[in-house]
């Protein structure tokens, strides 16, 4: 039953039948076996079939949140069991918002100094991208904003509060000022993350809030991309102070608070509702809590 609900998962998934074998390293006919039987098993149609996948039928939707949470039950289950004889192993897979990326490194190598039989993978990767990924499994725990859009049902650990500098070279306006107004940086030639970056929205609204709009000269989804053009000295971004912190712009790249207001976002971990967690994941947490209580003695 766990397997066929899996493939069954990897079609909701997929939307494709080839492509969710593939994912379950299955061939083809095995998985639309799979998922008849299943069918048979439930007594309902889960998919509307044609010449190719036409989507769930509306029993397939419900059974498929039913398959992802006896799904994930089973694999804690392995885990415990796997954990209590061998101690912590395996992978856990982190996305992250682009501008907590620098971050993870604070919580990813205490936690493998704990746990050297752990492996981490860490994608990039927009808030809403990022709860869909934990909710269809796809990753163990996310890295996002806590308190700017919905977050849907979450367990979450706060870790810091994201304030924002002016990041500009000497010499350009307001790089001799000790704070600048969201009015005032509207003027310079900025680059900023897409419009698809809960980052960039939370910037376009506050500059909304002092009356006035910005059209970057440049935009990118890439903070790479937007330090390389910042050290060139002329173009000038928005940035958290801890992101700033990280990379350490230092002279001639100066990072100026802005102020009215003196907005602050709360980013934290978050986790799928699951009682008891994995324990990886559980572990994570924990990390988590004790890199948060760190946050909260260096302010």
């Amino acid at each position: 039953m766990i397997d066929k609900l899996e493939f069954f998962i990897a079609l909701a998934k997929e939307e494709h039948f080839g492509r969710a074998a593939e994912a379950c390293g299955v061939t083809q006919p095995t998985l639309s076996a799979g998922i008849k039987q299943l069918e048979g098993q439930l007594g309902v149609m889960l998919v509307n079939r044609g010449s190719r996948f036409q989507g769930l039928t509306p029993e397939g939707k419900q059974v498929v949140v039913w398959a992802r949470r006896i799904v994930g039950d089973s694999r804690t289950m392995r885990e415990e069991m796997r954990a209590a004889r061998y101690g912590l192993s395996g992978r856990i897979r982190i996305a992250a918002i682009p501008t907590a990326l620098a971050m993870v490194a604070r919580l990813t190598t205490p936690f493998r100094d704990k746990h050297p039989g752990v492996t981490f993978s860490v994608l990039s990767r927009t808030s809403i991208e990022v709860l869909s990924l934990l909710g269809n499994f796809d990753v163990d725990a996310g890295i996002t904003y806590l308190d700017n859009e919905p977050l849907g049902r979450v367990t979450s650990v706060p870790l810091y509060d994201e304030r924002y500098q002016l990041i500009t070279a000497i010499g350009n306006p307001y790089s001799d000022r000790d704070k600048v107004t969201w009015s005032e940086i509207s003027q310079l030639p900025l680059c900023l993350l897409t419009p698809d970056m809960q980052n960039r929205r939370i910037i376009d609204q506050h500059l909304a809030e002092a009356g006035v709009q910005v059209r970057p000269t440049l935009e990118s989804n890439s903070m790479i991309v937007l330090f390389s053009h910042i050290r060139t000295g002329k173009w000038s971004s928005i940035m958290p102070l801890n992101l700033a912190e990280t990379f350490g712009f230092s002279e001639p790249i100066r990072a100026i608070p802005i102020v009215e207001p003196d907005a602050s976002h709360t980013v934290g971990l978050v986790a799928a509702p699951r009682e008891p967690h994995t324990p990886l994941v559980q572990a994570l947490l924990d990390e988590a809590m004790a890199l948060a209580d760190d946050f909260r003695a260096h302010r």
